[in-house]
């Protein structure tokens, strides 16, 4: 589903979807990863950030929320994203903040 959103949005700008991701699929990724970048990329805002929770990537991934973690990681580990544990007010976690280069 992701997949044919991000195809469909290149095909009416008139861009080709592999340009816009081509760093991520040179890099030694599993797809998951691939897949999870995706779905980061398309929550940015103007500043390359995002606040997905993991059982949001999860469901419009289809993947696993332990896959998504993985995925995530192997992304850090590759300097795809750095994530930053945003806090409630009361104390208490809430989502990562994702800043995807």
């Amino acid at each position: 589903v992701l997949e044919e959103g991000i195809r469909l949005r290149a095909s009416l700008e008139g861009g080709d979807d592999q340009g816009y991701f081509d760093s991520i699929y040179a890099a030694d990724l599993p797809s998951r990863a691939v897949l999870v970048y995706m779905c980061l990329k398309e929550h940015c805002n103007a500043e390359s950030q995002c606040f997905p929770s993991q059982r949001t990537i999860a469901k419009e991934t289809g993947l696993s929320r332990n896959t998504v973690r993985r995925a995530i990681d192997d992304l850090e580990r590759h300097g795809f994203v750095t994530k930053e544990q945003l806090w409630r007010s009361n104390g208490g976690r809430s989502s990562f903040l994702y800043t995807v280069r």
